[in-house]
């Protein structure tokens, strides 16, 4: 005889999966986690997840079969990212008086069986504890660039990732967000902002209307983690591991991967944490080559910030009506911190289109890192795009002679091209940019200055000076270390000494002369550009 699942027995099987003897392995002290979709758990070694028998329209667990199709649905999703965590679909067999978790007999529910972990170590916890680095935050760009890459890849004839299906969520959001603030608060300024997102955020709709059809049709709609937040992380034996991801709701999973890594940036922003955001997009578009991606980034983070707001709002809205607590208050306080962060997004400074001059062991890839880290820039490296040009790796090693092979001046030629068809598409989605390239030559640097001319923004030749010596040491440990993009070695350096062309009369009004001999003032340096 099957149990039907009601909230009483629910609550008795949740209460009985609290003893120990309902497990089929030994448990140290059992604890219960409740989100409004599911109970968690934790046993030591085992979490269990179960789902509750609800349906809310956007997810619908209503029924046994449901609970146990969501639940390999849950375990299949997640494995992509974290097979070590998530083990195995259980059931519960015998009653919720007595029941017994991936035991025999008639099975009345079934459970998500994943491997513990520490709690500390998700990413808002380690950001807490200031333990979230760089290093970290490279190895996270690392892991979801290859999620992306290799996840499914949307049908050009279903209908996630066109422009209505993108444009759905993110007004109706509006809708639900305006509504309950309008029962809930008479903040004038909350109101009038979001109306003004809202009106923004429809004119966007329109205007990147060809964007999102273009890339859906060019494979970056895919069938993503849905859910890729702070929270949703862990550092896991110094791995890092996403977990969590959305199997409930198709249209939240099967999204742009650009609005997936929007969620994680603004989450970043959000926490004030802009150097690991920015560290964190630089480095995924390093490892992707999405720049053309950019252009829809900032609605995207609009998006996910004002999904936030109204999260906030529905927590304020369950506790109006009751005397003023610290809870409104901060309820309040995060709508208001929400709301000011998109509205940033949607007023970005004006765009800069800065290159570097130098010869190879000069500094310039570490110069423009540190600007690129300290403010908003996007950084672009002739080493990386050559590479990617011929299909390789940042990493690998071409095994090409000086002016032969992905070095030859036609190989040249089309890298300074691609850098700048990148550049205008960093410029046209509103972010400035930095060209890390030696620039020896006039044609190369007159390249990049029509092009500032033409788009109308500002033009910085950032001159890297320091002695050869010094060049010839950099160029001897990059080579020893093997880990760099760049393949220069001291015939290239002693090459570029005999052939570069000095910077013209014209060109110096552009200059700004940084000695990268010492430690660099990098502050001092982005004053100058007027970065700051």
């Amino acid at each position: 005889m099957s149990v039907i699942a009601t909230a009483d027995n629910s609550q008795r099987l949740v209460s009985a999966l609290q003893q120990a003897e309902a497990y089929p392995h030994t448990v140290e002290a059992i604890t219960l986690f409740e989100t409004h979709i599911s109970w968690v758990l934790l046993t030591g070694e085992y979490v269990y997840k179960i789902k509750k028998p609800v349906d809310f329209g956007f997810l619908d667990f209503s029924t046994l079969e449901k609970r146990r199709f969501y639940c390999e649905e849950e375990l299949r999703i997640n494995r992509r990212l974290a097979p070590q965590l998530y083990l195995d679909v259980v059931p519960v067999c015998g009653s919720p008086d007595t029941p017994h978790i991936d035991g025999t007999g008639t099975v009345f529910e079934y459970a998500v069986k994943m491997r513990q972990f520490d709690p500390q170590k998700t990413f808002d916890e380690l950001l807490a504890h200031n333990a979230l680095t760089l290093p970290i935050i490279d190895e996270t760009a690392a892991v979801i660039a290859g999620f992306h890459q290799q996840i499914a890849i949307a049908g050009t004839n279903t209908h996630f990732g066109t422009p209505d299906a993108i444009a759905q969520p993110v007004l109706e959001n509006f809708e639900q967000l305006e509504q309950t603030l309008a029962d809930t608060t008479n903040a004038d300024d909350i109101h009038k902002a979001c109306k003004a997102l809202r009106r923004w955020s429809q004119a966007q709709c329109e205007k990147l209307r060809v964007t999102f059809q273009h890339r859906k049709r060019a494979g970056f709609i895919r069938e993503c983690h849905g859910d890729l937040h702070l929270r949703n992380i862990v550092l896991c034996n110094n791995q890092v591991i996403p977990f969590d991801g959305i199997e409930f709701n198709a249209n939240l999973r099967w999204i742009d991967v650009m609005s997936e890594l929007a969620f994680l940036l603004m989450d970043l922003d959000d926490h004030q944490q802009k150097k690991l955001s920015r560290q964190l997009l630089n480095r995924y578009l390093s490892l992707t080559g999405d720049y053309t991606g950019l252009a829809t980034l900032r609605f995207y983070q609009v998006y996910r910030a004002m999904v936030r707001a109204k999260v906030a709002s529905l927590r304020l809205a369950q506790i109006s009506g009751t005397p003023q607590t610290n809870e409104t208050k901060n309820s309040l306080a995060e709508i208001h911190n929400y709301i000011q962060l998109a509205r940033d997004y949607t007023q970005p400074s004006p765009v800069n289109l800065v290159i570097t001059h130098g010869l190879s062991g000069s500094g310039k890839s570490y110069l423009a890192r540190q600007l690129a880290l300290n403010a908003d820039l996007i950084h672009l490296r002739s080493d990386v795009e050559r590479k990617r040009l011929f299909g390789l790796g940042e990493t690998d090693h071409s095994d090409s002679l000086i002016d032969s092979g992905i070095y030859q001046q036609d190989a040249t030629r089309a890298t300074y091209k691609r850098l700048c068809t990148l550049a205008e598409a960093c410029i046209n989605g509103g972010f400035s940019v930095i060209v890390d390239a030696t620039f020896l030559q006039h044609s190369q640097r007159n390249l990049f200055h029509s092009l500032a001319q033409r788009l109308k923004c500002h033009f910085r030749i950032l001159n890297c000076q320091t002695k050869t010596t010094i060049m010839r040491q950099r160029i001897q440990q990059r080579a020893q270390q093997g880990t760099d993009a760049s393949e220069a070695d001291l015939q290239v350096l002693e090459k570029q000494l005999s052939k570069q062309q000095s910077l013209n009369s014209d060109e110096k009004k552009h200059v700004l002369d940084v000695d990268t001999s010492a430690e660099i003032n990098i502050p001092a340096v982005l004053g100058q550009l007027t970065l700051v």
